[in-house]
């Protein structure tokens, strides 16, 4: 019934010059990175423009520099806040006192699709799935069981606004400060060369799915071969609840490895990566922010299907084993039964398509 009845309401035509856009995508860090691609086609279509995302609290940190954006506005510790009836209303004022002409929601939940239109905006845009973006006058119809990367779902926004979005990608800045940070840190510790291994992953206000992390053992391995064929140092990042697994994969390696947990800024972080030979991580937000600045990526994905989360960049790569997968992507759980050593990937493999992405195989 709700598709009917969205479909019955009334739209209008796009902006031609709007003055203050708010870009509403909450949660989580990898939503948030990947959400950068549709950042630059707004960015680009509306230079002038005021720009302010509002984000949760776990994810700001992500994109509160990023020089496409103007301002952040900061939704809570919920990754949905509208959700309780407390955190619907404080959205809904936060909204109306921006004073937005244009809202862009990248919320696929009619909570957000009603509390966008209380807000008063006179032209918002987001995503229609099954119905659910009733409150919007601009909607970009998506099927939820379609395999599209999250990125260029969110890109069917910015198209509906009649925004180009050709070479549109993820993107995050690295400043200059942060690169000559980073190589003072390495060059302090005798590092010139080395290779970023991060284990972690699968936990966020969102979702919890452990199962994305490929085994500890099958990265300190893969750090070991990898160190020795690229002549490298290896350095294990992870986030400051993250220490458990990074002396899991350092208890098998050969060598002693530099450890940074919960110690480095998002930007350092992507000055770390990218002045990597390789970043190797999970599906998990570091990850899509390493590739997004610019680094040499590695994702390496189990029950998440590589179509829908891939990094959306050109200097990545997604390696998987082929596995059924629910069609609903993540959103529909963990799946059950899953056995890394029978359904992923295995090191060997990993091996040769690092080194083949490379260019060195």
């Amino acid at each position: 019934m709700l598709p009917e009845l969205t479909s019955r309401l009334p739209t209008r035509r796009p902006p031609i010059s709007p003055q203050r856009i708010v870009l509403i995508l909450p949660c989580c860090i990898g939503d948030v990175v990947l959400a950068t691609a549709t950042l630059k086609a707004l960015r680009r279509g509306y230079p002038n423009a005021h720009i302010v995302w509002a984000v949760g609290s776990w994810s700001k940190a992500a994109i509160e520099n990023h020089d496409l954006l103007d301002a952040v506005l900061d939704t809570g510790a919920e990754a949905l806040p509208v959700r309780s009836p407390s955190g619907f209303i404080r959205f809904v004022r936060q909204l109306r006192a921006g004073q937005f002409d244009l809202a862009v929601s990248l919320v696929r939940s009619p909570l957000m699709s009603l509390a966008v239109l209380l807000s008063g905006i006179p032209f918002r845009a987001g995503l229609d799935s099954a119905g659910r973006g009733f409150g919007y006058n601009l909607r970009a119809p998506i099927d939820p069981n379609a395999r599209r990367n999250e990125a260029d779902l969110y890109l069917d926004v910015a198209r509906v606004l009649g925004l180009s979005v050709d070479d549109c990608k993820a993107n995050v800045p690295v400043r200059e400060a942060d690169v000559m940070a980073v190589r003072e840190r390495m060059e302090a510790l005798g590092i010139t060369r080395y290779l970023v291994i991060n284990p972690a992953g699968g936990s966020n206000p969102g979702m919890v799915m452990d199962v994305k992390r490929w085994p500890a053992a099958n990265f300190a391995e893969l750090g070991n071969r990898l160190s020795k064929r690229l002549e490298a140092k290896i350095v294990l990042l992870g986030g400051p609840k993250d220490g458990h697994l990074l002396e899991a994969v350092q208890g098998g390696l050969t060598g002693p490895a530099v450890t940074f947990a919960g110690v480095l800024s998002f930007p350092e972080i992507g000055a770390l990566a990218r002045e990597a030979v390789v970043y190797i991580g999970n599906d998990t937000g570091l990850t899509h922010y390493a590739a997004a600045a610019g680094a040499r990526t590695v994702m390496i994905l189990g029950p998440s299907d590589p179509v829908r989360y891939a990094p959306f960049t050109s200097n990545s790569v997604a390696l998987w084993k082929p596995a059924e997968v629910h069609a609903r992507g993540v959103a529909a759980g963990a799946p059950t039964g899953w056995d890394w050593a029978r359904d992923g990937i295995s090191v060997d493999e990993v091996e040769a398509r690092v080194m083949a992405f490379l260019g060195m195989c």
